[in-house]
């Protein structure tokens, strides 16, 4: 399908690179599932890492995706770079002078619990907000309700989308079944597989700043770059249209990749988690059907302007939060490779980012370091872990610059970043983006 759409976008297939995933991850406490068949417990004796081996048989519907209490330095540069925070120039592709324990030792403990009822009061919330302004909407029908409903809408289905995404990782709840069916619920309503995208995000969250393996956003090494036509460069890297790219994204994933989100037969999915990827389709395909049931009852355009153009803003949505919390600094960041990658410095690559009043509506998703590196802590105490830990990420915490009451500031970095940022080098382990100057302009 996604071949199909690509083609008649006039697009030239890629080649195909297909990188291996590492099949061990970082885990929680509550023995989530990973990539294999095989779970780890990650636990410490006398500050050394050691790893137990279990097999598991039941099914385990959270994300999976938890920081260990104590991770070992993948990298012997870490114990000699202690001062690279009180040089004048500093590194941020050094190893951190901290471990991941430590900047967990700072969060409060109560950081980490999760409220069940309260996690449900925002989907009250958001699923009332939303019925309330399709309704309105749809009772007052004028041309110039239409565009603002449909701004306030898009943000709305965001706001479900980030719910949804707070159950994948399992923070919604410690209810793993409660976390499935108000994934599924959440999800399916905004046309998005859950279990196809859970695991994918997995991937993500486990590989994060890793050229190669990271899922979301990730740099195209330059050989992938050259590779490209000019109407993939200019659908990838010119605005507005990466802003669209996230439906093409989950039926063929990113360039140089393979796969779908829907094909439980995908490189993306190991053969225990094939149900759980038919189950999520299933439930796509019906919300599809739904929608062109209503086509039938309400006429299709009532249905583009309730639904469908929403839905667009909502992708919009996604596409610019997930690009900008990887991308658009005024520094360049790192991106690792081999062993100079580990789970704390790829997820030191990431950033937080202020979007004004929009911060309570979608959930301070925006509060994105602490969520990478532990992504089991609630969304409602983000804030707070953050504050808890920036003492000990010092300069490896950079400091998100303050939104108006609506985040245009983040505009002109995000332009910048699609004008300069798109490649890295096809060697080295510590890389940074480069800028093609056809695509740039200079």
């Amino acid at each position: 399908m996604a071949n199909w759409v690509l083609s008649q976008c006039g697009l030239k297939p890629l080649p195909h690179q297909k990188f291996t995933i590492p099949r061990s991850g970082i885990v929680s406490q509550s023995k989530p599932r990973f990539l294999n068949s095989k779970s780890f417990d990650f636990y410490n004796n006398n500050n050394d890492s050691k790893l137990k081996l279990y097999s598991k048989k039941k099914s385990c519907w959270g994300l999976n995706v938890s920081a260990p209490l104590r991770v070992s330095s993948s990298s012997p540069l870490e114990d000699s770079n202690e001062e690279n925070l009180n040089n004048d120039q500093f590194d941020p592709g050094a190893p951190p002078p901290f471990k991941l324990a430590d900047i967990r030792a700072a969060i409060p403990k109560h950081c980490w619990v999760k409220d069940t009822w309260k996690s449900m009061s925002f989907v009250v919330r958001d699923v009332a907000i939303v019925f309330g302004l399709a309704l309105a909407a749809a009772y007052v029908n004028n041309w110039i309700v239409w565009p603002l409903y449909w701004a306030a809408q898009g943000t709305m289905f965001w706001a479900l989308f980030v719910l949804g995404h707070d159950c994948g990782h399992g923070s919604f709840s410690n209810n793993n079944k409660l976390n499935s069916v108000m994934g599924h619920l959440l999800h399916s309503s905004i046309l998005v597989p859950y279990h196809g995208w859970r695991i994918s995000h997995r991937t993500h969250h486990q590989n994060h700043g890793h050229v190669e393996n990271d899922e979301s956003w990730h740099p195209l090494p330059e050989k992938t770059f050259r590779s490209l036509d000019d109407t993939t460069k200019t659908l990838r890297f010119k605005g507005p249209f990466p802003m669209f790219a996230y439906p093409f994204y989950l039926w063929g994933r990113s360039p140089g990749k393979s796969g779908s989100h829907f094909d439980p037969e995908s490189d993306l999915f190991v053969p225990t988690e094939r149900k759980d990827v038919i189950t999520s389709t299933t439930c796509w395909l019906a919300m599809a059907g739904l929608l062109v049931g209503l086509c039938f009852a309400m006429g299709p355009i009532q249905v583009l302007k309730l639904y469908g153009i929403p839905y667009w803003i909502f992708v919009m949505w996604l596409d610019m939060v997930t690009y900008l919390h990887h991308h658009g600094h005024e520094d360049k960041l790192p991106w690792y490779r081999g062993k100079e990658w580990s789970y704390l410095r790829g997820g030191l690559t990431t950033l937080d980012r202020d979007y004004g009043w929009i911060n309570n509506i979608h959930h301070d998703i925006g509060t994105h370091v602490i969520h990478h590196l532990f992504p089991q802590i609630p969304h409602y105490n983000l804030i707070e872990a953050t504050e808890a830990a920036r003492p000990v990420l010092g300069k490896y915490y950079r400091e998100p610059k303050k939104s108006g009451p609506l985040p245009f500031h983040l505009i002109g970095g995000l332009v910048r970043s699609l004008q300069k940022d798109h490649y890295v080098s096809d060697t080295g382990d510590v890389v940074y983006y480069q800028a093609d100057p056809e695509l740039s302009g200079n």
